[in-house]
């Protein structure tokens, strides 16, 4: 079963990447670096680097249920951020979220996290994990109000390329599960 294209909350709404979206995320929120300092990809040095986002996000919709989101204003349609699934297998996937610096602290993205859940449901996934740098207290709030468990630490497991090139940092694993 796939998941929607788009859908709507009460002030968002979360939609499939188009190619015509490039320019607007580069400079929204891909290519900031106080915005990607937390992000396990680098921040975009070009819109060519968004591009290949964009390729990379036709791919995981081809192959899977899902893949990334945009998350998009209800009343205006501006990009406001990305979310979405990254699935391992079909039951289970993880997420993630940005947001562009002047939407922070507004609750989108729990309202995206929210949204992004109930795909996650009714897409069959059991299994619905984020990973966060421990340093990230505002990420890990929005996890643990969508009822994500802190599940542990995991000691040098990912490479923050906008903090450390090379060097693997801990992260702090979250996990909900799911019933669909």
């Amino acid at each position: 079963m796939k998941a929607p294209r788009s859908i709507e909350t009460a002030r968002l709404i979360l939609r499939r990447p188009e190619h015509g979206d490039a320019s607007e995320i580069f400079e929204r929120y891909a290519s900031d670096p106080v915005v990607t300092r937390y992000l396990s990809w680098p921040a975009h040095r070009s819109v060519d680097d968004t591009r290949a986002f964009l390729e990379f996000s036709d791919a995981e919709w081809e192959l899977w249920p899902a893949g990334p989101y945009l998350v998009c204003g209800r009343f205006d349609g501006a990009v406001l951020g990305g979310t979405g699934l990254a699935f391992e297998t079909s039951h289970r996937a993880s997420t993630g979220y940005v947001l562009a610096a002047d939407k922070w602290d507004r609750g989108y993205a729990t309202e995206a996290l929210r949204a992004i859940v109930g795909i996650a449901s009714g897409v069959g996934v059991h299994r619905l994990y984020a990973l966060c740098h421990p340093e990230h207290r505002a990420s890990s709030r929005v996890l643990e109000k969508q009822a994500f468990q802190l599940e542990g630490t995991l000691p040098r497991c990912m490479e923050f390329p906008n903090l450390a090139v090379g060097v693997p940092a801990d992260v702090l694993c979250y996990a909900s599960i799911l019933v669909p």
